[in-house]
This record gives C-alpha cells, sequence and structure tokens, in this order.
C-alpha cells in the first residue's frame, strides 16, 4: 500500500471512527449482542493465556471481550481514531491490551508469534487479502489458528463509498465462505467454515446475507 493510498484509507476510517460503535455488532452495547459475541470467542479461542493479534481491530470491542477473559491480546488498526477508542474502552473496562496504529495486511508486531489472528470483516477493504492472509500466518506459531469472520453482505444505497474505491478491491461487498476457504487452504490445514447468519443476536437482529467464520490452523505440530 502506498502513503498516500494509506493515508486516505486511515482517514476514511478516522472520519467513521466516532459512528462505528453505532452499529450493535461494533460497539455489542447490548448485553445480548454482547454476550453472543463473548460465547462465540470462547469457542474460537478457548481457555486462558493466549497470545491474541487482533488484526482491524477498529474501536476494539473483541480485543476487550477476549482480554476480559484472561488472553494477552494486541490490536492493529491504521486509524489513529479508531485505535484511541480502543484505548479507552479497554481502560474503561478495566483490561490490560495492546494497541499500535499500523497496517492490518502486515501488522507492525516484528517477529513476535501468536497464539490467533482475529480479523473481522477486514479482507474486503485491502487491496491485496491473499497478501495479508499470508502475512497473518506467518505469525501464527506451529498449530495456532487463524479466525476469520467474514461474509457477503448486502449494500445500502446510501452508504458513502469507500475511499480505496470499490473497483480497486477484489473482495469489495465480502468474501464467500468458498472462495475464502479456498484463499487459506494453501497457506494453513484444517480449514473449517462455520455459518454466522442463523444467530440474530450477534448482529443485533436478523441478517439474509452470508456471514461465517473461517478457522483454520498454521501448519506445524498442533497446538
Amino acid at each position: 500500500m502506498s502513503e498516500q493510498h494509506g493515508s486516505a484509507i486511515a482517514a476514511y476510517w478516522d472520519a467513521a471512527a466516532a459512528a462505528f460503535d453505532e452499529e450493535p455488532d461494533h460497539g455489542l452495547r447490548a448485553e445480548p449482542v454482547r454476550a453472543a459475541w463473548a460465547r462465540r470467542l470462547a469457542e474460537w479461542v478457548p481457555g486462558t493465556g493466549a497470545e491474541v493479534l487482533d488484526a482491524g481491530c477498529g474501536t476494539g470491542s473483541l480485543a476487550v471481550l477476549l482480554a476480559g477473559a484472561g488472553h494477552r491480546v494486541t490490536g492493529v488498526d491504521l486509524s489513529p481514531r479508531m485505535v484511541a477508542a480502543a484505548r479507552g474502552k479497554a481502560l474503561r473496562a478495566g483490561v490490560v491490551a495492546e494497541f499500535a496504529v499500523g497496517a492490518a495486511e502486515e501488522p507492525p508486531t516484528g517477529g513476535q508469534r501468536f497464539d490467533v489472528v482475529l480479523a473481522r470483516h477486514l479482507l474486503w477493504t485491502l487491496p491485496d487479502p491473499v497478501a495479508a492472509l499470508r502475512q497473518w500466518v506467518i505469525r501464527l506459531r506451529p498449530g495456532g489458528r487463524l479466525v476469520l469472520v467474514e461474509g457477503r453482505w448486502r449494500q445500502t444505497g446510501g452508504a458513502e463509498p469507500y475511499a480505496a474505491g470499490p473497483d480497486t478491491l477484489p473482495w469489495h461487498g465480502g468474501v464467500g465462505a468458498a472462495e475464502l476457504a479456498a484463499a487459506v487452504g494453501p497457506l494453513a490445514r484444517e480449514v473449517r467454515v462455520e455459518s454466522l447468519a442463523g444467530d440474530p443476536e450477534l448482529w443485533g437482529g436478523p441478517v439474509d446475507d452470508e456471514r461465517y467464520v473461517l478457522l483454520a490452523r498454521a501448519r506445524g505440530p498442533a497446538a
């Protein structure tokens, strides 16, 4: 991503930060929605003490839930205002989590390796999502888990055009489960997809588009 392009994307999400949590599944302000995500995260990231990278963490809602469950979380987002909101959210929740400003497709985590890399509704924003998948997989420890919450969702007619321009993004509007599984398959093992469309509490109400989680393991000895 060029510096100019990255600045435009960061500005887009900076502008969106103030209202971002108004979406039920972004802010998790309603207890049933928050509890639904907490239950799912406990399934995908069981136990405690896992090192988790939240790529494209936004305002930090999932990172805060994971930290509250006893995991060590690092959130990365290109938008400084999103990161500031995430830090404030963690502080108010009384949990410890690290947040950094940086490109989610190449997180600024140096040589650190993680037990889990999580990304939610992020891949559609990336100019080279397959390259991002490669970067996330190499940041996993052998046997570590990739957790991708994705889908193909209906677009609202009044939505503001994305800064990158939809024609430049291979997965604009989301990515179907079969296509994502095909992209992850050569990079990982034990690729599995679970539909999330039938769980309205996750979204604050019923949905009629494709939503799912893809789970996969990094190659190497099982964790």
